[in-house]
């Protein structure tokens, strides 16, 4: 299928590694410019060197922390005006509520809320004004299906899901589209850590933490960047103009409800 956005552009964030990386070779793969963000600059040039031996794209790279005032300044100086945004950070730490001090809850808030809703409010009116645009922010499917020891990316990512609610259903009538995806447990270096710290704290080896959390699957399996990334260009394309304010969970069928 021709999704239709070749020769659009896209800023995708935290796209050197991971979940951020695989939107970016998806995008990259539809004919769309992309810009890398991340910070660490060995990493982001290895994966754009990557992604433009793959597809051929064009691909610019900011090495810049997208949560601070100067990273996304950075960010759009080199991509001022978007068709596409993808909106990513690393989740906080997990841990015991009780441990969390108030800065911790700020950090939190401004990397997995207050930095998307940023970078939306610096590039929605210029998609509104060209009637195209695609908003993804890639959230967590724990927002669906909370994990305590995951209060502190829970909790702000909750905070982004209430915003994009009522936004996007503003923002739609002008072909601008904002949508959040929930990754489930998917092969990256943070499950690698929360499972780490699971089995640590449970006494036991991490390769029976792991088992038994893929146990949970009906899949069968993690998830990959991949797979993933294929679900955010889909609904970057322009056959998804009539989908907006939705939660994707992409867990291979470990959320047990119906809704």
């Amino acid at each position: 299928m021709d999704l239709g956005i070749r020769g659009r552009s896209a800023l995708v964030c935290a796209s050197s590694k991971g979940l951020g990386r695989g939107c970016a070779l998806a995008l990259a793969r539809e004919g769309v410019n992309v810009t890398l963000v991340a910070r660490g600059a060995e990493a982001l040039e290895k994966t754009a060197a990557e992604i433009r031996a793959a597809t051929g794209a064009t691909v610019i790279t900011v090495a810049a922390d997208i949560v601070t005032p100067a990273g996304r300044a950075a960010a759009l100086a080199a991509c001022p005006a978007p068709d596409i945004l993808v909106n990513n950070a690393g989740g906080p730490p997990p841990g015991d509520f009780r441990n969390w001090s108030r800065d911790d809850w700020l950090a939190a808030l401004d990397a997995n809320m207050l930095a998307p809703i940023e970078l939306i409010k610096a590039t929605v009116d210029h998609m509104i004004a060209r009637k195209f645009g695609r908003i993804v922010n890639i959230t967590s499917g724990a927002v669906k299906m909370p994990i305590d020891v995951l209060g502190l990316s829970t909790g702000a990512r909750l905070g982004l899901t209430g915003f994009v609610a009522g936004l996007s259903r503003k923002t739609v009538a002008h072909n601008v589209t904002i949508n959040n995806l929930l990754p489930g447990f998917h092969d990256t270096e943070r499950v690698a850590t929360v499972v780490g710290g699971q089995a640590k704290a449970r006494g036991i080896p991490y390769e029976q933490a792991l088992a038994e959390r893929v146990a949970t699957i009906p899949a069968g399996r993690i998830g990959n960047a991949e797979d993933f990334g294929a679900a955010c260009a889909w609904l970057c394309s322009t056959q998804a103009g009539f989908i907006t304010g939705q939660n994707w969970l992409i867990d291979g069928g470990a959320y047990p409800g119906t809704f």
